[in-house]
């Protein structure tokens, strides 16, 4: 029996630069998948839609798919608006199995990657400043889901400690805080020469490039503080290999994402709501409407910075295999 085909679910954004760059991740990701049928999909904005790229794969004959979130953290998109999009063509398609993978989470591989980018800003200066008189800023996107913005604070830890800096800290592009102007006006006042700004995202978009504005504005500022910016994980050959490791993950049946502090499962504290939501997806009104250069002007996605409490139903276990039909009165996460 042939192998699953694979779709790669990415977010989607209105920067036509970070719809070049998914599209150049996943033509390499399909350059290893060599003899699986492979197709990619966006949740907004962009074309083609995640159901669209699902249709594709159908129309070509083939009976399981194996999805991967294109996503380094679990919050609303992986947990809710991916597994609907996966739900709605597991209704509609009965006799085809998806499986859905888990995100590339906290990795070595990553951190590996992450690492030699960090390294990258530092030789491009023309300033030798010790890393013990150094601070590590590392952003993150900025969710509403607690678990997945610890996870950017665990990842600054890891590599500041890891790479020997004096101090390292996290900060947010939105929703979250601190956001990245005031995460580096906090660091200025520490007394270290120089201040790393590494986006741990995998794709530019207004967001990162919001995150480098930041880091240039706090710089024209001040002159006595060295702020470099790292480039973002994009397309890294390490990040190929987390991903290829995730889908090993699915046919090992080991695609679980972790459920202990995930606030639509356990009571977390301020969440405390959103134990056992109803998992629904919330991209529909800009699904596939187009990027920038459909439009001709830059739109903001400003949704992102704001709280949806979009829901996940956590009676399953995060496995999807297959993806599971809705059903009209669902039960709430108490198992």
């Amino acid at each position: 029996m042939s192998a699953p085909a694979v779709i790669l679910c990415g977010h989607g954004s209105r920067d036509v630069d970070a719809i070049r760059e998914f599209e150049t991740l996943a033509t390499k990701l399909r350059a290893r998948l060599s003899g699986r049928a492979f197709a990619h999909g966006f949740l907004e904005f962009a074309r083609p839609t995640i159901g669209e790229g699902l249709r594709t794969l159908r129309e070509t004959g083939v009976r399981a798919i194996d999805a991967l979130p294109g996503m380094l953290f679990a919050a609303g998109h992986a947990k809710n608006d991916i597994p609907s999009v996966l739900n709605d063509f597991g209704a509609a398609e009965p006799g085809i199995t998806v499986r859905y993978g888990r995100e590339l989470a906290i990795d070595p591989l990553l951190l590996q990657a992450a690492r030699e980018r960090i390294e990258l800003a530092e030789r491009l200066s023309s300033n030798r400043i010790d890393r013990a008189e150094s601070v590590l800023l590392v952003i993150g996107r900025g969710t509403n889901d607690p678990d997945a913005n610890s996870n950017v604070a665990k990842v600054a830890r890891l590599l500041s400690e890891g790479m020997g800096y004096g101090w390292g800290a996290a900060g947010f592009s939105g929703v979250a805080h601190p956001r990245t102007d005031a995460a580096l006006d906090r660091l200025l006042r520490l007394g270290f020469k120089r201040i790393v700004v590494f986006p741990y995202f995998l794709f530019t978009g207004i967001l990162v490039k919001r995150i480098y504005a930041a880091a240039d504005e706090a710089a024209r500022q001040q002159r006595e503080v060295e702020i470099i910016k790292a480039p973002y994980l994009s397309d890294h050959p390490l990040v190929i290999e987390a991903f290829l490791a995730r889908l090993n993950e699915i046919a090992a049946g080991e695609n679980r994402m972790n459920c202990q502090l995930c606030k639509y499962r356990v009571q977390i504290i301020g969440y405390e709501r959103d134990l056992g939501a109803p998992q629904m997806g919330h991209h529909h009104h800009v699904e596939g409407i187009g990027t920038e250069a459909d439009h001709h002007h830059a739109h903001d996605h400003h949704h992102h910075d704001r709280d949806h409490h979009h829901g996940h139903d956590h009676h399953h276990d995060h496995a999807y295999e297959p993806v599971p039909v809705p059903r009209p009165n669902r039960r709430k996460a108490t198992d």
